[in-house]
């Protein structure tokens, strides 16, 4: 009898041997991983010589009025600023002739005070078509208006730093 149980055990044991030989040997079938086909590259945008540029960002308008060059008195302030924090009054000006601001078009008050500190803030202005671009430079940052010109002809009130 114990010739038959061994016989009777082995059965289910060699099937079961055999079922998992055949799961294994189909988990390690070799089955060709396709290539991955090239894609076609969008085609590049050559401008052609009729677009217009892009422009890189304001520029100044040619006997436009305060309010038109606002976005460019601004950036080239903004640039001066970020570069030199206040800087010094002739320093501004000196940026915004460089840009394409006329100097007898500007005033700007001075860097030091009468006691030779230096000043809490530096105030620029440019004339154009009877109104002002009127920037101030502190030390917490830029900002800029666009007002009227003053009855003296000027855009800004009291003593200003003579400008070459």
């Amino acid at each position: 009898m114990k010739g038959i149980m061994d016989k009777s055990r082995q059965a289910p044991l060699i099937a079961l041997a055999l079922g998992f030989t055949v799961v294994i040997s189909g988990c390690a079938s070799v089955v060709p991983t396709p290539l991955p086909t090239a894609t076609p590259a969008a085609p590049v945008h050559t401008p052609t010589s009729t677009e217009p540029a892009t422009p890189a960002g304001p520029a100044i308008v040619e006997g436009g009025t305060a309010k038109e060059n606002q976005p460019y008195f601004d950036k080239v302030n903004l640039d001066f600023f970020a570069a030199n924090g206040t800087g010094t009054s002739l320093g501004i000006v000196e940026s915004l002739a460089a840009a394409g601001f006329r100097k007898q078009d500007m005033q700007v008050t001075a860097d030091h005070t009468s006691i030779d500190l230096v000043a809490d803030s530096i105030i620029v202005s440019v004339r154009l078509k009877g109104q002002c671009l009127i920037g101030d430079f502190q030390a917490s940052g830029y900002k800029s208006i666009v007002a009227p010109i003053l009855g003296t002809g000027g855009c800004l009130i009291g003593t200003t730093v003579p400008i070459q």
